[in-house]
């Protein structure tokens, strides 16, 4: 009996070939996803449907102003506006993120001051602050301290235009959201990468151009990005300065003069979702060039993390098949004897 049982096991262990040969592992099918597909798709249509063939949206005013010379100079504005704001933000949360990483106390202090002050207040009242400029500061003046002597002085509305104010109160309040982005991108470069730069003999400004800011770009470009869109959108809330050419206002202007505020909404909402698209395609095309390097080390490591795995796993499924299968011949033996 043990003399049968032991060939049986012995046969089926040496049937290496023929087990690996007719037998294929085929993965399980999930209809899970096909369904829950089926099921979107179908919502999805209806809601089309049903937005389409509203009336009540009027889809016939919003083909004749949707590239009316009134909306399309809003566009134009709303593209200056967030350009020239996050230009400027990007320089000052440059200057704010090194400030928290400097060792004086004091350059720490006022960016912590700063970021805690503009994050910590709305947007939009910090617009309506800058819009009172001139009426809070009605002459903007350099002199000496506390005495009345003066250089030299100027008028607030000469310098505070609603265009001044409204960029102004953009990219300070970006600035500091976007500072603590770039501490974070610069704090994830590793320390050896400094020691190094300071090994070959390169200065602090050096190394934060050549070393670490080339690859911290790697983690502030998609927040970056966000942040970009989300500029785009918060220009609209300059009316409360008020700037009065962007987007936003120019379509509630038309929808006021013809009384139908949904097309013109629409108008609106078509034209940010057509220029925020433009800047994801934007913010994928800089993600992939910033990540060029990394993603050449991570496909040769997963390269090879997957040919060991597969070598391993072939193996130890041959072993598991020889394993059961001399069990199973084993069993079904006893079972018939």
């Amino acid at each position: 009996m043990e003399h049968i049982l032991n060939s049986l096991i012995g046969n089926s262990a040496k049937s290496k070939s023929g087990v690996t040969n007719s037998e294929r592992i085929l993965p399980v099918k999930k209809p899970g996803p096909i369904i829950a597909g089926v099921i979107v798709a179908v919502i999805a249509c209806s809601l089309l449907y049903s937005i389409i063939t509203n009336p009540r949206f009027e889809w016939q005013v919003v083909g004749i102003y949707l590239i009316s010379d009134n909306v399309l100079s809003g566009i134009g504005w709303t593209l200056l506006l967030t350009l020239i704001a996050m230009v400027i933000s990007i320089v000052f949360a440059v200057g704010l993120a090194m400030m928290r990483k400097s060792v004086n106390p004091v350059l720490r202090g006022v960016s912590w001051f700063f970021i805690w002050f503009f994050r910590g207040t709305p947007v939009y009242t910090q617009l309506v602050f800058w819009g009172m400029f001139a009426v809070l500061v009605p002459r903007i003046s350099i002199g000496i301290p506390f005495t009345s002597v003066e250089f030299w002085s100027i008028d607030s509305n000469v310098i505070m235009t609603s265009l001044t104010a409204a960029v102004v109160g953009l990219s300070l309040n970006e600035s500091a959201y976007l500072s603590e982005i770039v501490r974070a991108g610069l704090e994830a470069v590793d320390s050896g990468q400094v020691e190094a730069a300071k090994a070959l003999g390169m200065g602090r400004a050096l190394t934060m151009r050549r070393v670490i800011l080339p690859q911290a770009m790697r983690i502030i470009v998609p927040p970056l990005g966000n942040e970009t869109i989300g500029m785009l959108k918060t220009t609209s809330l300059v009316l409360a300065v008020p700037f009065t050419l962007e987007l936003q206002f120019a379509t509630n202007a038309i929808a006021n003069r013809i009384y139908k505020p949904i097309p013109l909404l629409l108008v609106a909402s078509i034209w940010y979702l057509i220029i925020t698209s433009i800047l994801m395609v934007l913010q994928y095309m800089l993600e992939k060039h910033f990540a060029k390097g990394f993603e050449a080390r991570d496909i040769v490591k997963h390269a090879q993390l997957n040919t060991d795995s597969d070598q391993r796993g072939d193996q130890s499924l041959d072993a598991k098949r020889k394993n059961v299968k001399g069990r199973n011949d084993a069993a079904m033996l006893g079972f018939n004897a």
